[in-house]
């Protein structure tokens, strides 16, 4: 008997209760995040959501937008296969490991705009955004565009379970994020973590 595979618009619903629950309620930019998702599995031709390691995402911006994507791709921050490179956008890039190809994945530049023209009279914004981005079919939603990286994916996977600690600070650092500095007249070098190499975010009050 064959089983028939249910379409990415039919998985969808059961999706967005998943993202829903995680923010208790739902939102349009959740339905896009599960939306780009769904749409990157099928260009990579991989089963999603994932319960491997094999497909590393960057998404553009975080919030409810991310949310979705993880829901859809199975990709997640704790489980080191999600990526946050902000540049406020509403954009996915999606990496099979495996193969070294990559999707990038976004909404379509004027879709907001043919969204509120072609919603009925009446209807709130909200509502036709959430209506059109759960019906639409993928050309009317998104641009797909294969891209390479432009970084080392090797290193910044890393490898499990690699350690070591930072020579000035003592602190623990984990995943192959050390800097190695050569040192000179006024450092002594050695394995340094990036706060003590001075790529700080924060300082001490």
């Amino acid at each position: 008997m064959t089983t028939l595979v249910p379409s990415p618009l039919e998985r969808l619903p059961a999706l967005l209760q998943r993202s829903a629950a995680l923010h208790r309620h739902l939102c349009p930019r959740q339905v896009l995040g599960a939306r780009i998702g769904l749409k990157a599995g099928e260009w990579l031709g991989l089963e999603f959501p994932r319960t491997d390691k094999r497909v590393l995402v960057f998404v553009e911006t975080d919030g409810c937008f991310a949310d979705g994507v993880s829901v859809a791709s199975g990709c997640w921050l704790g489980r080191r296969t999600l990526r946050l490179v902000d540049h406020g956008k509403v954009a996915a890039t999606f990496v099979d490991t495996g193969t070294g190809r990559a999707v990038r994945i976004a909404p379509r530049t004027d879709l907001r705009a043919r969204v509120r023209e072609g919603r009925p009279d009446g209807q709130k914004r909200w509502d036709a955004y959430m209506a059109a981005y759960q019906t639409w079919p993928d050309e009317e939603l998104l641009t797909v565009q294969p891209v390479d990286l432009t970084l080392d994916l090797a290193a910044l996977i890393s490898v499990a379970g690699k350690r070591t600690t930072c020579d000035r600070c003592g602190e623990e650092i984990i995943n192959g994020r050390e800097v190695t500095s050569p040192g000179g007249t006024l450092s002594p070098g050695g394995t340094l973590c990036r706060d003590c190499a001075g790529d700080r975010y924060w300082q001490p009050s």
